[in-house]
Order: C-alpha cells, then structure tokens, then sequence
C-alpha cells in the first residue's frame, strides 16, 4: 500500500475550514459540561448536548468539502481536523461513562485504540514526520462514532423513541469500534512503510 499524503495548498491560518475546525474544538468544553452537569446537581440537558454534537457532525463535514473545493488545504487544518474528532471522541467517551450510559468495557476498548495510535507518533517523529493525513476509513469510523453517541443520549429515558434509540446507537458502536481498529491497523501499516523506506535511504 503506497503511502499518499493530502498535499497543502495554503499557508494561511485564517481561512474558513480552519475557523470551523477551531470552533469545532471550542465546542468540545461546552459539550462535556452540558452532559456532564447532571452529575454536578445540574438539569439535564441532553438536547443541547446533543445539537453541540450535531453541529460538530456538519462542521467536520464542511471542513473538509470547503478546504478541498476552494484550494485551502492548510498543514494547520490537517492537525486541526484529527484533533477535533478525537477530543470530541474522548470527552464523549468521558461523559457517557461517567453518566453509566456507556459501559466501561467499551470505553476502554476505544482509549486504547487511541493509546496505539499515540504510541506511533513519537515513530513517525523520530524519521521527520508529523501525523499522518486521516484515511477515509477512519473518517467513517468517527461518523459512525458520532451517530452512536447522540442516539445513546437519546436512549437515556423513558420516552417512546429510547429503545429504538438504544438500539441503532449499538449497532452504530459496533460498526464504528470495528472501523476504528482497522483504520488504526492500516496507520500502522503506513508508519511501519515509512519507516522502511527512510532506513533504506539511511536516514
């Protein structure tokens, strides 16, 4: 499998995919306080959870579409983008668990996924690269990710829709852990290329 980076096309910082990615991870705090504010003597307030995490959903969306349609592919966008996902991932993962909306098991499952991929890094840094481009898969595993964690909020409850809820947020888990670990595996692929390829050329 040949190693393919996204190639920059701006140096601006100021650009609009950037601004949603930056208001993306300005999102992140203002989630984790509204679904964890239950747990502090606070109201439940699920919903406005929920639309923070459907607004992540569209702006993750945008982001991308925009930066490749008006030629405003940034290195900062390309750490932006995977930082976002994987904070709003984690402090999702947080507040479920702590909410025992999620099991343990599942959360720890997901963490050391990302304990695998942040033990590849200091690899790729030490032959002169920084973190590699987000593949497609592992874009589909974090929308899977996110379509679960809105729909599990929704299933906390005692309304008509929380066992349909409940139900497609599993599925949507199950698919989405799945994709997570394979694109994962397929990182380290890539890193394990790139690391061939630089002691073939001596570095």
């Amino acid at each position: 499998m040949e190693v393919q980076e996204t190639r920059v096309q701006t140096d601006r910082v100021l650009t609009i995919p950037n601004l949603l990615s930056m208001a993306r991870l300005a999102g992140v705090p203002i989630f984790l306080w509204l679904i964890l504010w239950p747990k502090f003597g606070g109201p439940k307030v699920d919903g406005w959870a929920i639309l923070v995490l459907m607004l992540s959903g569209i702006s993750d969306y945008l982001d991308g579409k925009l930066a490749r349609r008006w030629g405003q592919i940034s290195r900062l966008g390309q750490i932006l983008d995977p930082a976002a996902d994987r904070l709003y991932v984690l402090s999702t993962l947080v507040g479920l668990t702590w909410r025992e909306i999620l099991p343990w098991w599942v959360t720890a499952i997901l963490l050391a996924r990302e304990l695998f991929i942040g033990a590849l890094l200091p690899v790729l840094a030490k032959y002169g690269y920084g973190p590699l481009n987000v593949s497609f898969l592992g874009k589909a595993a974090t929308f899977n990710l996110m379509y679960a964690f809105p729909l599990l909020l929704l299933g906390d409850g005692g309304t008509w829709i929380a066992t349909p809820a409940r139900v497609v947020s599993w599925a949507f888990i199950w698919w989405g852990t799945t994709l997570y670990w394979w694109a994962a595996i397929l990182y380290a692929i890539q890193v394990r290329q790139i690391v061939k390829g630089a002691r073939a050329a001596g570095v």
